[in-house]
Parts: C-alpha cells; structure tokens; sequence
C-alpha cells in the first residue's frame, strides 16, 4: 500500500532554491517530511530570487526538516557528497526529484557549445548522477520514487525544436523511462511529470515575456500538488510520461482555474503540449 501522505519520508531534490522545486519540497514539507536540497545558489543572484537557505527555511517553515547542501549535480563527488550527508541525516532516501534544469530556446545557430554542455549537462548528466546516487539507498524502503520534472516525448516536427533544449529535456526522460524499466523488478517507481501550462517562475519571467506571460501562467501549485499525488502513489506505478493537469483531475480536483495566476486569462501552452487542458475537460 502506497502512504497517504508523506510523513517521515526523505526526499532527495536538486535545484530546489525557488520556483517549482522548492514549491514541490514545500508540499512535502506539509506532511512532516525531511528534505534535502541540493543547488549552487549559496548567495542571491541579482536576478532570481531566493538561495538554498532561504528555501530551507521555507521548508522548515512549512513544518518539515531541511537540509541544505550547496552543490553542483554535474559534479559526481560532489552529488556523492550530498546524497551521503542526506542519508547521514535522515538514515536512507524515499523520494528523488530530479528538477535542476537550465533553459536557452535558442536554435542550433544561436546556441555556442557553452551553453549546450551546461544545459545537458544539468538535465541529462545531473539527472543520471542525482539518480545513480539515490537509487542504492532507496531500495527496500517503503514506496521509494524517482520523479524528474521533464516532458513527454513528442517526434512530431513542431516538437524537435530548439534542438539544444529539446535534447536535453528529452534526454531527462529518457533516463526517467530507462530507470523505470531497469529499476521495475526492485519496486522503485520512476516517472516524469511536465505541466500543460506556463508556470509562474524566475525562467518564465525573465526568458517567456515578463509580466504578460507570468499572467497566462498557472501557479507553481499545479506541479507540487501533481508531484504529490504521484508520490503518495504506490511505486507500481512506474514507466508513465506525465502532465500535471491529468494527474490532478485523476487525483479528484474538479476546477484547474483555482491554480491560474490571473483568473480568467487566457492560459499559455507550455513546450510539447497541444493544449491547456485535459482532453473532455470543462473548466
């Protein structure tokens, strides 16, 4: 039987110092949950919001225990580090949440080799580091998941572009579907979870439109309540491409318009999605 909360679980994240990470160990951190984050940002940035210890705090806040580690998931000794001082803290690991990404829409003429290895080198190496790290520590627990926070895989011509992104958001899921199948026999669950709309973040803000785009953004809340109903799931439950808005209306939330920033607006589309909404869905 899969818990019906999260309560005395660990949960492993990376880049968990704002937006969708942080708001994804908050609603762990609800249940009681210990959490430990993993992410570079020691100091504040002059354009993103919060550090890894400003992020603790929240999650202390919300009534969980946080430990914060300053690292690089690209780096094997240092995700070694972390997961180490997780599992000294917390006795093992239950859940891993591969969130840490890097974002550049540019296309393949627009993006130099830098930012194409830094981008797939968070996404597709971080993703298999912070996994390969967690995993051993996570078999025999009760109901043990890996969620990484990536899109379904879409080959239509409309989806394989920007080239450098689409390959390493792919390249995510990819790796969740291979744990997935690697990891069944040994009752690990590892899925991929990607919202259907625009969410209110820093990249969104900065990189998607500004204020105009954050108003046809739903709420980071649509990803961290989807993440929670996945994670309270049984860890049978593995091997599925999904998008916040089913899981929710799986899960029995009846009205999505209670996660709009701006109510009533006219939602924006995220990448590798058709539209806003499940399909039959009247909002």
């Amino acid at each position: 039987m899969a818990p019906s909360s999260l309560s005395g679980k660990t949960m492993f994240i990376s880049g968990a110092s704002r937006g969708i990470g942080l708001a994804i160990a908050k609603r762990a951190a609800a249940d009681g949950a210990n959490v430990a984050l993993v992410a570079k940002t020691a100091e504040p940035h002059p354009k993103l919001e919060g550090t890894i210890y400003t992020a603790a705090k929240e999650i202390e806040d919300a009534g969980g225990h946080a430990l914060p580690i300053v690292g690089d998931i690209r780096d094997e000794n240092s995700v070694t580090d972390a997961v180490a001082k997780a599992v000294e803290a917390f006795g093992g690991i239950d859940v891993c949440v591969n969130n840490a990404s890097a974002i550049n829409l540019g296309s393949i003429e627009e993006v130099p080799l830098k930012r194409f290895d830094l981008m797939n080198g968070i996404q597709v190496r971080g993703t298999y580091t912070v996994s390969q790290a967690c995993i051993p520590h996570m078999k025999g627990r009760e109901n043990p998941h890996v969620l990484t926070l990536s899109p379904p895989i879409r080959l239509e011509s409309e989806w394989l572009k920007p080239t450098a992104y689409m390959m390493a958001k792919f390249g995510m899921t990819l790796c969740a579907l291979g744990i997935a199948e690697e990891l069944r026999e040994a009752g690990i669950a590892s899925n991929t979870l990607w919202p259907r709309t625009l969410v209110a973040t820093a990249a969104v803000q900065n990189l998607l439109g500004g204020d105009e785009a954050m108003g046809r953004a739903r709420k980071p809340s649509v990803y961290s309540d989807a993440a929670y109903a996945i994670l309270t799931k049984p860890s049978s439950y593995t091997g599925h491409s999904l998008l916040c808005e089913d899981v929710l209306l799986e899960s029995g939330v009846t009205d999505l318009s209670v996660y709009d920033c701006v109510p009533g607006s006219e939602l924006g589309v995220d990448l590798w999605v058709d539209t806003p909404n499940p399909p039959g869905y009247q909002g």
